[in-house]
């Protein structure tokens, strides 16, 4: 019972492209899951944070109401 060469050959290259077939099924899987992941944060971002401008224009309102204050401070009759 003797083995051919091609039989081998063929062996090996099952075997080969069995293992190169779940590697690639496994980085699909991945990917797959990735694209989940950022598509569920893509849905949160909105609630989740503030937007740039947003935060710029509250901080502008909050400097605006220091520098109110800021210049009563400074008006005061009894400061020296």
């Amino acid at each position: 019972m003797t083995l051919d060469y091609q039989v081998l050959f063929n062996a090996a290259a099952g075997v080969v492209f069995l293992g190169a077939g779940w590697f690639l099924r496994q980085l699909w899987d991945a990917v797959d899951k990735l694209k989940q992941d950022l598509h569920e944060i893509e849905k949160d971002l909105p609630v989740s944070y503030i937007r740039r401008d947003e935060f710029s224009e509250s901080m502008r309102e909050i400097k605006d109401m220091l520098n109110k204050i800021s210049d009563k401070l400074d008006g005061k009759v009894d400061k020296r």
